[in-house]
């Protein structure tokens, strides 16, 4: 859950986790759906995913036990070279340096080098790292490094008044700590959505996303991407056609929801709609669900605001039928 997201972001849902998969023979026999409907909020929803996949696998080939060996805990899904150097020195003691985002800029400003903080280096950093790890209390020293750069040596402002290696820093030697490493600035695309809000028997339509790519194997309502030049309606009315395959009729503006992810801001309109003609429904894919079932559904952000809308709004497509 920490990688990608802020500690006091995390503890909430750390702590929901806990109670709902307490271990993992909890987790391996828990539905999909109802796994990444609890990790709703954090993002990088295949994180969720390869949580889930590996305590499977921990299940049907370790008897449920984390193996100790770095080889086999790489071949397990989302083990890359960080948490499985994170499991093995946190959980066995073993000496394998961690390198992440908090490490890797305590390096760079010890070794005042001035280069971007990609993981395309961690070669580089681990070299480094080579001079002084320890060989007995790895656990202590990889959390002592990133709690070093999580609370002293941070990305602005950096508290070097505090910090207990400030006499062999670089970067703090030449006045260069807010300057290494560079920092990163994201571009955020802006995207104009729509979705489309069918009614029927008191069940509203929903979809699934396809389980790999943004959002994997979480729900939607029906709806995409407003293209250059559409209007949202002009631009709903495409959507409905290319994933449904029908006409739709009786659009009415329900509300605009914002919501920012990493790397994209999306502003979405949800409309309510009738069908003018059949849609062609997976049965796989596509479910009519009551108001009160829609919360047991994984959402994305914007789409859960949505659902809450709903749910504070009676019959809001009334007046498309």
């Amino acid at each position: 859950m920490l990688q990608q997201t802020q500690v006091q972001a995390v503890l909430p849902y750390y702590q929901k986790w806990m109670k709902l998969f307490p271990n993992v023979q909890t987790l391996a026999s828990a539905p999909l759906q109802k796994v990444l409907k609890s990790w709703q909020g954090l993002g990088y929803y295949r994180r969720a995913q390869n949580l889930w996949q590996a305590a499977r696998l921990l299940v049907e080939k370790y008897g449920g036990q984390l193996p100790a060996n770095y080889d086999e805990l790489r071949r397990l899904p989302g083990f890359g070279p960080y948490t499985t150097a994170a499991v093995l020195s946190l959980a066995y003691g073993q000496p394998y340096p961690v390198i992440e985002a908090n490490v890797r800029r305590v390096l760079m400003r010890l070794a005042g080098w001035k280069t971007r903080a990609f993981s395309s280096s961690d070669r580089k950093w681990l070299a480094l790292l080579e001079f002084f790890f320890p060989t007995r209390k790895a656990k202590e020293f990889n959390q002592a490094m990133m709690e070093l750069g999580g609370l002293v040596c941070k990305p602005r402002h950096p508290r070097c008044h505090l910090c207990p290696i400030q006499r062999f820093c670089a970067a703090f030697a030449r006045g260069e700590q807010e300057t290494i490493p560079p920092l990163k600035t994201l571009r955020s695309e802006k995207i104009q959505a729509v979705v489309a809000i069918f009614r029927k028997n008191g069940k509203y339509l929903i979809q699934k996303r396809p389980e790999r790519g943004l959002f994997g194997g979480l729900w939607e309502f029906p709806g995409g991407k407003r293209k250059t030049g559409e209007t949202l309606e002009e631009a709903l009315q495409r959507e409905i056609k290319e994933e449904l395959g029908a006409e739709i009729e009786a659009m009415r503006f329900l509300l605009s929801v914002d919501h920012a992810y990493t790397r994209f801001h999306v502003k979405l309109h949800a409309f309510a709609c009738r069908f003018r003609s059949r849609p062609h429904l997976d049965n796989q894919r596509h479910r009519w669900v009551s108001l009160s079932s829609l919360r047991k559904y994984p959402f994305p952000s914007g789409s859960a605001k949505v659902v809450e809308y709903l749910k504070n709004h009676s019959d809001p497509t009334r007046n498309c039928r």
